[in-house]
């Protein structure tokens, strides 16, 4: 007798995963290295007050992950703040979402391959900047365009490289400490204020620019329709981790300003690479150069990663409308790559390394990336308040908080920042106004 294929369940992806593996998957993400890269930039903006903005941004992404984990139970199967936003408030909204999201895919690579250039003059000084920005570029194309992608395991064994690092440098760091630097009284507090440098403007730009140190959190609520008891541990996992890196962060960068005081800005040529030179004079060349290796390593990782997700995407924006079909949504025939979106990623890549700075591309990284999370924030207020009868905890005063302290450090970054994220987004609208009327009959454009 034979079995009906209407008979036959449909695959599902299957619910393993406890709420350790993702609170391991989301520190994978992010990182534990994460505020290292943007030690230098934010020790000039906020004159040494790292450790604060770290915490700071810190209080704010956990109203966000709260708001993003409650909003992942309403919507399983999408983890994405498009589709929260594009669903609870407007579809409208939702593409400003998604098109912020967008600026975010292609201003990683660059930042990444800013890093990576300028840890590689660390170790060869007398190549040119140049030369390893372009050389770091192609790499990352070449790397797209024959398919290569890291997967999850190299990913956590990376991470698991890292974090013993991280033990080696704070081992260092303790041993630095209690035998040369020796800080005494109030020396152990100037991390966290010093009335000498103190400025509230500076400190919250720093905040601003801070946040990236928690860019990639939101990826746990991806991971929803394989996860034991979605409901509770989405939202734990994604709390759970911006508290850890949180903590981490704050500890990492508060030994590095205890070695070296803020007594002015690192100069130019050292402000991108700057935690390496702390660790230079914490435990000489050898740590310099562990640590400068572990750091390239993992920008190189990123900048692969991120160029590939940039790709996709267009391709998803291609293949949904939202783009030209006939080129963002092609395929190449051979090996099923959106060839056309990685050369024009590349392309974009290679122009930003020479026009913008680390500073500038975090900066702007982050304004896209504040809109998502102000969204988020929105969206789950609005749900929880005015159409769910779902009871939770503080439904109204957690998302507003996420909402009101977001939308204070997003007001807050650089303006030439604020200047080419408005511009960004006010294209995204002409383009989104020049698909809709030229299609008439045609649904909204989307991003899945």
């Amino acid at each position: 007798m034979q079995t009906l294929e209407a008979d036959v369940p449909a695959p599902q992806l299957k619910r393993s995963l406890k709420l350790w593996h993702l609170i391991v998957y989301g520190i994978v993400i992010i990182q534990p290295t994460a505020p290292m890269g943007i030690y230098g930039v934010v020790n000039n903006v906020a004159r040494g007050h790292v450790v604060t903005t770290i915490l700071i941004a810190m209080v704010a992404m956990l109203f966000t992950a709260v708001s993003y984990g409650r909003m992942a139970r309403i919507y399983p199967s999408a983890g994405s703040a498009y589709t929260y936003v594009g669903r609870e408030i407007n579809p409208l909204a939702g593409y400003v979402v998604g098109w912020s999201m967008l600026m975010d895919y292609l201003l990683n690579p660059i930042i990444c391959a800013i890093w990576c250039s300028a840890a590689a003059a660390n170790v060869l000084p007398n190549i040119p900047y140049a030369a390893w920005a372009v050389a770091f570029v192609l790499l990352f194309t070449l790397l797209n365009l024959r398919g290569v992608k890291a997967s999850g395991q190299v990913n956590a064994i990376l991470a698991v490289g890292m974090s013993l690092v991280v033990v080696v440098f704070l081992a260092y760091a303790i041993r630095y400490l209690a035998f040369i630097a020796r800080p005494i009284g109030g020396q152990w507090l100037t991390p966290f204020y010093d009335p000498t440098t103190f400025s509230p403007s500076l400190l919250l730009r720093g905040t601003s620019i801070a946040v990236l140190t928690y860019i990639g959190f939101d990826g746990i609520s991806t991971m929803s329709e394989e996860v034991e008891n979605p409901r509770r541990n989405i939202m734990l996992a994604t709390v759970f981790t911006c508290l850890i890196i949180g903590i981490l962060s704050a500890g990492e960068v508060y030994v590095a300003q205890l070695a070296w005081p803020y007594h002015g800005p690192f100069p130019e040529a050292q402000v991108d690479t700057a935690y390496v030179h702390v660790a230079r004079r914490i435990g000489g060349s050898f740590l310099f150069q562990l640590l400068n290796a572990t750091l390239l390593i993992a920008n190189l990782g990123s900048g692969v990663a991120a160029q590939f997700g940039a790709a996709r995407l267009l391709y998803g924006m291609g293949r949904g409308g939202a783009l030209p079909q006939r080129f963002f949504g092609a395929l190449n025939q051979k090996n099923s790559i959106p060839r056309n979106n990685v050369l024009l990623v590349g392309a974009i890549t290679l122009v930003g390394v020479f026009v913008l700075t680390y500073e500038r591309g975090a900066e702007l990284l982050n304004f896209g990336a504040f809109i998502a999370f102000m969204g988020v924030n929105a969206a789950a207020l609005i749900h929880y308040r005015f159409r769910s009868t779902e009871k939770v905890l503080l439904r109204t005063t957690i998302p507003l908080a996420g909402l009101v302290v977001s939308a204070f450090i997003w007001l807050n970054l650089g303006r030439n920042a604020q200047i080419l994220g408005f511009t960004w987004i006010a294209l995204g609208l002409g383009l989104y106004w020049l698909r809709r009327n030229g299609r008439a009959d045609a649904a909204a454009p989307s991003f899945e």
